[in-house]
């Protein structure tokens, strides 16, 4: 058996041409979708990362706004710069670049954020709306990477319905995230979260139907420890310096053996990532929609 590879960049590319004729039809209304980003210091991998977001909401048609402070930038600068975004009518979504200085409260500056403005749906009234929120339509931003991990399946054409799911990895930004979006009746996944805590992760990982893997340990998923047929997404990453080189490299958390025993693989890179900054923009049309009433 060799694995159907599912393949993020294609699927990110088809959401964003349906993103550009959202945003062409604002623009007919005279609304032209906003997104910013705020940057604090001069992080080469974070200036890279931020750029291409811009590059990528300003091909199809979205506003870019680019907002960077300096390293030595203080709480009250950052937080100015917060309450400006909240209320310009021009940004409808915003992110802050992670990781700030370290003398910045980070979660200061994360809950300043206006939960309607919150681009990568982790806003903890967001999150919260969404513990809350089982049956009904959802009107606030959505947690990007999860929400990216359960389109590139739904994608391929596979039915989330029943399935087990097992998540490994208890990070905020995915592991203790996505179970809220899988076990909405919608999806109806069942879901159960392990980490590098859990004391027999291969038993937990051989039932699943479908494993999540965002621990951001080198290849803790094995080839011996995945059921036959099963869809496995690789989402967190390691580096490493290579030493004969002394070049950096990135392993995901899936061993590449594993390709040859499961039905889905998502690459690392190509696989999650492109979709995270695809629904990151989605969240930004749909913040735009909704203001305008659309």
């Amino acid at each position: 058996m060799t694995a159907t590879i599912l393949d993020g960049k294609a699927a990110s590319a088809a959401i964003k041409a349906e993103l550009a004729e959202r945003v062409a039809a604002l623009r007919e209304r005279g609304i032209v979708p906003g997104i910013a980003t705020v940057l604090v210091g001069a992080d080469p991998a974070s200036q890279l990362y931020v750029g291409m977001k811009h590059k990528q909401s300003e091909a199809i048609g979205m506003n870019s706004i680019q907002v960077e402070l300096p390293a030595e930038a203080t709480q009250e600068d950052v937080e100015a710069v917060i309450d400006r975004l909240n209320a310009d009518p021009a940004c409808h979504g915003y992110i802050v670049q992670l990781p700030l200085p370290k003398h910045i409260d980070t979660d200061a500056i994360l809950e300043r954020i206006d939960p309607a403005k919150d681009a990568d749906g982790l806003h903890p009234t967001n999150l919260g709306r969404l513990v809350l929120n089982v049956n009904a339509p959802i009107l606030t931003p959505l947690p990007c990477t999860p929400r990216g991990v359960i389109e590139l399946l739904l994608r391929n054409d596979y039915d989330l319905k029943g399935k087990e799911v097992v998540v490994v990895g208890r990070g905020v930004t995915i592991g203790r995230s996505i179970g809220l979006l899988l076990t909405r009746r919608e999806i109806n996944a069942t879901v159960t979260l392990t980490h590098t805590g859990t004391a027999d992760l291969a038993t937990h990982l051989r039932q699943a139907d479908v494993i999540v893997a965002a621990a951001g340990v080198k290849h803790i998923v094995r080839a011996e420890d995945v059921k036959p047929g099963a869809a496995v997404l690789d989402v967190g990453v390691t580096r490493e310096t290579d030493p004969e080189t002394g070049k950096s490299r990135v392993y995901g958390d899936v061993h590449p053996d594993v390709v040859d025993v499961a039905g889905f693989v998502s690459p690392n890179p190509g696989g999650v990532g492109p979709m995270t900054v695809a629904l990151l923009m989605t969240n930004v049309v749909e913040a735009a929609e909704r203001a305008a009433a659309v």
